[in-house]
C-alpha cells in the first residue's frame, strides 16, 4: 500500500519472503472452515510446526483482528505478512488468502449460473464438512489450552470463556457484544486482579524453547518490534492516502464508464458500506447483504443466495467469499457486459465485489499494526486482548457444536423429522483422532475426508 524499497521484501530471519510466498499460497487452498478453521490451521502450521511466531504474538495479533469489521482470519494472515516481510508481505498474505477462493468461486458459479446443477459439488465436499468440525475442535483444544490453563489460576478467563459459550450458542448474542464484553471484563481485570489476566507461561522466549529442546520461533515473545511495524505518522498518512486512491480510482473509473444507476458502480458502493459493516464475521453480515442483494436490487434470488452460502462453506476462503457468488450471479443476470459477454461482464462483477468488499482489511492492518505492535508487552493493554482469547475459545466451541449438529442432522425430503447422520459423525470423530492423536495434517485428512465422503455419497451409504 506505501512505496516498495528495495528492503520491502527482505527475510525476517531465517524465513525468506519466497519461502513465505509458498505457505500463503498453499494457505489460500486448504482455509476451509470459516474464522475458526483457517485461524486453526494458521496456528498449526505457523506455531506448532514452522515456529514462525511464538503463541502470544499470534494471539496478540489475531485479538486486535477479531475487534476489526471484516474476515479476521484473512485479516491475521496479512498482520502475521506485515510483521515478518513488511508491506508486500501483508500484501501477498492476505490476497493470497483470497484470490484461489475468488478464482475456485467463478469457476463453480460459472457452473451454477450456466447449468444450475451442483449436487455434484455437494457429494465431493460431503466429506469436508465432517474435517471442518474436526479442525474447529482441534483449535478449541490447542487455542484453550494455553489460554486457559488451570481453572483454580484463571477461574475468571474461564468464566468469560464459558459465559461467551452460552452466549452465542444458547443466547444467540450478537458476536460484536460477546468481544466489547470481553474486553471491558478484561480491562477491569487487568486493573484490580492482573495475575488473572497475565499471559499465560509456556514456549515462547529463547530460553524456554532451550529449555524444553525446542527449536526457537522466528518472531517469539522477547523479539523487539521491527522498525518498519513501529508508529510513524507519515506511514500512517501515507497509507490512508494510498488506501483512499485504491478506492477512489476504481469507483471514478466506474462512474465515468457506467454511470453511477450501473450495476457495477451500485456493486462497488454497496460493498463498500458492507466491508464496514462486517463485525462478528460473515453470518452477522449476511442477513445485510441477504437485504441488499435479493430484495433491494434483485441481483438473484433468495434460493440462489442459499446455494451461494452453501458453495461459500465447502470452498476454501473467508465465509464472506459468498459475495462473489452474489457478484457473479447478479452479473450474469443482469449482464452488465452484454448478453454476448455473460461470463467476462459475471467474473468482472464478481472481481469487483471482491475488491472493495477486502480492501478496508488490508487498510486496517496496514495502519493499525504498528499501534497494536506496541502494546504486546504492556498488561494495560493485553488485559482486554487476554480476555478476548477466552471469549473466541468460547465462540470457537460454539461453532463446534454449530457444525456438528449441521453434520448430525440431516432432514430428508419428506421425513416429518431429521435424522442422526452417523456415517457423517463416524468421519468426523475419525478426523479429529488424526488430527490429536496422530497429529496428521491437514492437507491429508482434508483431502481423505473428502474423498472418503464422495465415495460414500456415490455408493449411496451418505
Amino acid at each position: 500500500m506505501t512505496a516498495v524499497t528495495p528492503t520491502e521484501t527482505q527475510p525476517a530471519r531465517g524465513v525468506t519472503f519466497a519461502e513465505a510466498l509458498k505457505f500463503w499460497i498453499k494457505l489460500g487452498f486448504i482455509s476451509f472452515g470459516g474464522p475458526a478453521g483457517q485461524i486453526a490451521i494458521m496456528h498449526r502450521e505457523l506455531v506448532e510446526q514452522r515456529r514462525w511466531i511464538s503463541e502470544r504474538r499470534f494471539l496478540h495479533a489475531l485479538n486486535y483482528c477479531m475487534l476489526l469489521p471484516g474476515p479476521e482470519a484473512q485479516q491475521l494472515a496479512t498482520y502475521i505478512g506485515w510483521l515478518m516481510h513488511r508491506t508486500w508481505g501483508g500484501i501477498a498474505a492476505g490476497a493470497l488468502f483470497v484470490l484461489p477462493s475468488l478464482f475456485i468461486l467463478i469457476a463453480l458459479s460459472w457452473v451454477y449460473a450456466a447449468f444450475g446443477e451442483v449436487s455434484w459439488i455437494a457429494g465431493l465436499f460431503y466429506g469436508i464438512k465432517p474435517a471442518v468440525a474436526a479442525i474447529v475442535l482441534q483449535a478449541v483444544w490447542r487455542i484453550g489450552s494455553r489460554t486457559l490453563r488451570s481453572p483454580r489460576k484463571v477461574p475468571l478467563l474461564w468464566a468469560i470463556t464459558i459465559l461467551s459459550f452460552a452466549a452465542i450458542a444458547l443466547a444467540g448474542v450478537p458476536f460484536p457484544w460477546v468481544v466489547l464484553a470481553a474486553a471491558l471484563a478484561g480491562a477491569l481485570g487487568g486493573k484490580y486482579l492482573p495475575a488473572q489476566f497475565a499471559p499465560a507461561s509456556g514456549h515462547g522466549s529463547k530460553a524456554q524453547d532451550a529449555a524444553h529442546g525446542k527449536a526457537a520461533f522466528i518472531i517469539d515473545d522477547d523479539t523487539p518490534t521491527p522498525e518498519h511495524a513501529r508508529f510513524a505518522k507519515s506511514r500512517l498518512a501515507a497509507v490512508v492516502v494510498v488506501g483512499a486512491l485504491l478506492w477512489l480510482v476504481p469507483m471514478g473509473a466506474l462512474l465515468a464508464t457506467c454511470g453511477w444507476d450501473h450495476t457495477l458502480t451500485q456493486m462497488g458502493w454497496f460493498f463498500t458500506k458492507a466491508a464496514l459493516l462486517t463485525f462478528g464475521g460473515a453470518y452477522a453480515v449476511l442477513p445485510y447483504v441477504y437485504q441488499g442483494a435479493v430484495e433491494h436490487f434483485h441481483w438473484l434470488s433468495g434460493p440462489q443466495m442459499i446455494d451461494g452460502l452453501a458453495l461459500g462453506e465447502t470452498t476454501p476462503g473467508p465465509l464472506i467469499m459468498v459475495v462473489a457468488f452474489v457478484g457473479f450471479v447478479g452479473g450474469w443476470a443482469k449482464q452488465v457486459l452484454g448478453p454476448d459477454m455473460l461470463f467476462m461482464g459475471a467474473a468482472l462483477a464478481a472481481t469487483i465485489v471482491t475488491w472493495f468488499t477486502f480492501l478496508p482489511s488490508f487498510l486496517f492492518i496496514l495502519a493499525g499494526g504498528p499501534l497494536v505492535e506496541a502494546t504486546h508487552g504492556n498488561l494495560k493493554f493485553t488485559a482486554p486482548l487476554t480476555a478476548i482469547t477466552a471469549a473466541v475459545v468460547g465462540v470457537i466451541a460454539s461453532l463446534a457444536l454449530f457444525f456438528l449438529a449441521h453434520i448430525a442432522l440431516v432432514t430428508r425430503a419428506g421425513a416429518p423429522a431429521p435424522h442422526v447422520d452417523w456415517v457423517a459423525l463416524a468421519l468426523a470423530a475419525a478426523a479429529a483422532v488424526a488430527l490429536l492423536r496422530f497429529k496428521i495434517g491437514v492437507i491429508p485428512v482434508i483431502a481423505g475426508s473428502a474423498l472418503a465422503g464422495l465415495l460414500l455419497r456415490l455408493a449411496g451409504w451418505a
